[in-house]
């Protein structure tokens, strides 16, 4: 089939090129804008953009669809059968939606109708499910809530993180992918209407989400920290200093002490706080404001941090 593809980041790269992969001709991709990143702000294309300019296939930025009169004369050029969006990051308007023989087939990370929305993957790890998946679907104008072609599950680990859920996750949803379009191709997709009932939302993560609460559950935290894991990472403040918190565990412990309150252990290269009813957490591998990510053990050779001390 001829697809017009949009996606932006690593999680649509592997659907990308399982399409090429199925011999289906990629007419163009549509993508996000170049962003800068890391410290000194360079300029970065998006994943699914350095793909596409690797197989010499157009390549479109529009900062939004609303020029309809420019995005459709792009569809009339390139005359797409299909259009497939892995997390492109942009809801689809009726034109593009109506144009395509095929229709606009998503990719999306999460069981649907659960965690329809920006963060499925992030959020479905901060809640502490123990499953999750992939759907592949018919789009509408409504987010995340067109009818539903595939689905296949998978099992959270209990200390999987959110960047290695998403790599797994990447990989399922490009094998699903392709059994969606030969489905789709042959006119065998079945179209199962979403229980609009049961949907709930996974919002985009922003910083402010992946601050700790030291009156949660320590399993709470501990979800919390591996869903933000890599990324915005979750963190809590040491007197004036930010501290990101890549890894931890509950601990089994029962203290009597406040939460957020750092708990005198026997060996001086653990590091265990206080969380809701004075039940506790390890901490694993942190990053200090302005230095490195290391293990907890090393930063305490070098840095104490009293008993008694309270963290926010």
């Amino acid at each position: 089939m001829k697809v017009l593809f949009m996606g932006t980041p690593d999680f649509a790269v592997a659907s990308l090129k399982r399409i090429m992969e199925d011999g289906h001709e990629v007419c163009a991709v549509f993508t996000r804008e170049d962003k800068p990143q890391g410290r000194g702000l360079k300029i970065f294309p998006p994943p699914v953009k350095s793909l596409a300019l690797e197989h010499h296939i157009p390549v479109y930025q529009p900062k939004n669809l609303s020029d309809q009169e420019y995005i459709e004369k792009i569809l009339d050029e390139k005359k797409p059968e299909v259009i497939i969006v892995v997390a492109y990051g942009r809801l689809l308007p009726s034109y593009v939606l109506d144009y395509p023989k095929y229709g606009c087939l998503n990719v999306h990370g999460s069981l649907l109708p659960k965690y329809r929305g920006a963060a499925p993957i992030q959020r479905a790890v901060m809640n502490g499910e123990k499953v999750t998946g992939i759907t592949t679907m018919y789009m509408s104008e409504m987010l995340d809530a067109g009818d539903i072609i595939l689905k296949k599950e998978t099992q959270i680990g209990p200390q999987e993180t959110t960047g290695e859920l998403f790599d797994r996750l990447s990989a399922m949803g490009a094998e699903l992918l392709s059994e969606t379009l030969t489905l789709v191709e042959k006119g065998t997709a079945p179209r199962i209407p979403q229980d609009h009932a049961l949907a709930t939302l996974a919002p985009m993560i922003r910083k402010e989400d992946a601050r700790i609460h030291w009156n949660k559950s320590p399993e709470e935290v501990v979800n919390l920290i591996r869903g933000t894991n890599p990324y915005p990472t979750a963190y809590f403040m040491l007197h004036d200093q930010t501290i990101k918190v890549y890894s931890a565990k509950v601990s089994g412990n029962t203290r009597h002490a406040p939460s957020g309150t750092v708990i005198e252990n026997n060996d001086d290269h653990v590091l265990e706080i206080a969380c809701l009813r004075g039940e506790s957490i390890y901490l694993e591998e942190i990053q200090v404001q302005g230095g490195r990510r290391m293990r907890i053990e090393d930063y305490l050779r070098g840095h104490k941090i009293p008993a008694g001390t309270i963290v926010k």
